[in-house]
This record gives C-alpha cells, structure tokens and sequence, in this order.
C-alpha cells in the first residue's frame, strides 16, 4: 500500500480530521510526559541550563525525517505527494521572531500552552487567551497586510532543493548534525548549570 494515504483517496476530509485530532492528542500527550507543559521547564532553555526542548524537538524532527526518506526509500510512501508549506521568506522571519519574543515573555509556545492547559496551569489559560486574541486581530487585518504576508515566495523548498545534493546525503548530515547537537546540549547544560546548595 502506499502513501499518503489521503492523497490515494483511502479516506476524504471528515476522517482525516479525525485523524488530525488522534495525532494532535498523541503529540500533547507526549509533550507532557517530556515535561514541556511546565513554563520554567520551557524557559530554562532560553538560559542554556536546560535543553530539553531543543533536544525533544530535534529528536522528533529527525525521527520523521528518517521515517519519511526509509518509507520513500521502500516505495511504501510517494514523498513527492506529501505536503510542504510554501516559504515566504520575510513574513515568517517575521512570523518567527514575533513566535520567539512571545515565548521569552509568556513562557509558552501555542502548543505547549495549550499542553499547559490540559494539565490545569493557570498561566497557560491567559496565554492561550492571548492567543486566540491575537488570531481574531490577525483576521481583521488581514487585508491590510496580505501583501506583506505573501511576499518573497519561494515556493515549496527543501533542503536538498536549496543545496542541490541528493536526499539521502541530507538525511546524513542532518542525522550527523543531531548527534553533535545533542553532545553540545549537553556540555552547555553542565556549563550553566546553577552552583549546587550544600545542605
């Protein structure tokens, strides 16, 4: 059977939405049991003593990556089907460092605030609250700063696509490029790490 199973017509939009929300439960599930709906916990690593973040999510990104190219590899998922956002350089420059200052400040992500949420932090509800403030006001104007937000497309690009080396070399470096990272986290948390208190 091959992949993505939508794209051949194996279910339509009413189940794929459901299959979204399976997923969506799945991957909130598992961002708690990270600790990543704890504020410090998410924080701490804007002060390099704890990088549990970058190293869940770059764990998740290359076990995807991985998964993705030995499925395509197999011919069990046609990866020319599988969906890429259009890239829109400056907006979402824009759209990350806006991300990064609101994260800094609330302590949250969008995803981890609603994590937060689900476990009872009274902090997350006034950050989720800000958020859903922030898409309403988004939607009005909208159609004052379209032009802007459809600005530098670049289409669908990848990484390979950008460099001009094949897939497989990719999949390689950045597998290479996880492992030195993961050691790096390590050596800065020990740097940083708070002066322990003698009792």
């Amino acid at each position: 059977m091959s992949a993505p199973l939508f794209k051949y017509g194996l279910f339509g939009d009413e189940i794929s939405l459901i299959v979204a929300f399976v997923i969506g439960i799945g991957f909130g599930f598992f961002l708690e049991r990270a600790g990543l709906g704890s504020a410090r916990k998410l924080t701490a690593q804007f002060y390099l003593t704890d990088l549990s973040v970058f190293k869940v999510m770059f764990t998740a990104i290359v076990t995807a990556m991985l998964g993705l190219f030995y499925l395509s590899w197999a011919g069990w998922v046609d990866i020319s089907l599988v969906y890429l956002s259009p890239t829109y350089l400056l907006p979402q420059l824009a759209g990350g460092l806006l991300l990064g200052l609101g994260f800094v400040i609330g302590g949250y992500c969008p995803g981890t605030s609603v994590v937060a949420v689900s476990t009872g932090a009274l902090d997350a509800w006034l950050y989720l609250a800000g958020v859903m403030a922030g898409i309403f006001v988004f939607g009005e104007m909208f159609s004052s700063i379209g032009p802007f937000f459809y600005a530098t497309d670049m289409g669908s690009l990848t990484i390979p696509d950008l460099i001009h080396l094949p897939y497989g070399v990719v999949v390689l470096g950045v597998v290479l490029l996880a492992l030195g990272g993961f050691a790096g986290a390590g050596w800065v948390e020990r740097l940083f790490a708070p002066p322990s208190r003698e009792s």
